[in-house]
């Protein structure tokens, strides 16, 4: 089946294993984010919510709870051909099934980075045990080289709260509470992923021109981030009806109409970050660190200005000075 191509992206009307089978090459795809269908009656959601499905998309298609091992282990398998060596992969997975894509993804070379919990501001209402509000998201990468990560892509170095907490620290903690979007009056898929919780991943796993992946379109939200963000698309979904309605979307999308809404970084990286110590370095850092002892109070204010003098970040300086000392 020939795809959709829209600004030179590419988009399947068919099923994903199949489709990344016959027409995704392998080691071509640099980032995948993806959302796979729940295997818990996802098709009849509103009657676990209680909302109202009127301005919700038909046609979505669920997988049975005894084939979703099989069908686990068939996708993921695709993944894995399809990403290039240092690539990334992002999977947003509920509980229920979980233990079917983490098995899938250790039968697998793909290596675990983390495994992020996301908390949101809906969860079902319950009256005998406590509300399930978050999902997981899975970030393994592809070995072989090295892999994208932009350190300082939305908080600069030196970036700081009013408490003092570093804000690049707080945006890299693996518990992310991001609302999901409220969108009313407007046709929409069963359960689309936020754009800021797209953004974030594209931004710290990808660059401009990079070519991104989802597998499990559903409402193209992947896709408008990502063609927001002057990345590559390409992806898959089964439902004609939900695809249909994608493509009208995504067709009104400007190449690169997120960039102005990103936030700066105040700071650029530590001038010396990543770089050897030399001897020089480590006996000029081990004197300093003792004149400092009797004019500061707290270590955390020498940390500080030694940070300043050597251009290193704070966990560099802490670590060789405890080699050092």
């Amino acid at each position: 089946m020939k795809p959709q191509i829209i600004k030179g992206n590419r988009y399947f009307n068919q099923d994903c294993i199949q489709g990344s089978r016959k027409n995704i090459d392998d080691d071509s795809i640099d980032l995948i984010i993806t959302d796979p269908p729940y295997g818990i009656d996802g098709d009849k959601l509103h009657r676990h919510y209680n909302r109202d499905e009127d301005y919700i998309v038909d046609g979505y298609v669920e997988i049975p709870a005894d084939e979703y091992a099989e069908f686990s282990h068939q996708w993921i398998k695709q993944a894995e051909r399809i990403l290039k060596p240092g690539g990334s992969i992002y999977i947003v997975s509920g509980y229920t099934n979980l233990y079917h894509i983490l098995d899938a993804l250790r039968n697998t070379d793909l290596e675990e980075i983390n495994h992020i919990i996301w908390k949101y501001n809906f969860g079902v209402y319950t009256q005998k045990k406590y509300i399930s509000s978050h999902y997981h998201i899975l970030f393994y990468q592809k070995p072989g080289t090295e892999r994208t990560f932009n350190l300082y892509s939305r908080y600069g170095h030196n970036e700081r709260d009013k408490q003092g907490g570093s804000l690049n620290y707080q945006d890299r903690e693996d518990v992310w509470i991001i609302n999901r979007e409220y969108k009313p009056g407007r046709k929409k898929n069963k359960n689309e992923l936020p754009k800021a919780l797209l953004t974030k991943i594209l931004q710290y796993s990808s660059n401009p021109g990079d070519l991104v992946c989802d597998l499990f379109m559903g409402g193209f939200s992947t896709a408008e981030a990502a063609v927001g963000l002057k990345r590559k698309f390409v992806g898959f979904e089964v439902s004609e009806s939900i695809f249909n309605s994608g493509i009208e979307r995504i067709k009104k999308v400007k190449e690169g109409s997120l960039i102005k809404t990103l936030r700066k970084p105040k700071h650029s990286k530590p001038r010396n970050q990543n770089k050897p110590w030399t001897d020089d370095e480590k006996n000029r850092l081990k004197k300093r660190y003792q004149e400092l002892l009797s004019e500061y109070k707290y270590k955390k204010n020498i940390v500080k200005k030694l940070c300043e003098e050597f251009g290193r970040g704070k966990f560099g300086i802490q670590r060789m000075i405890k080699q050092l000392t």
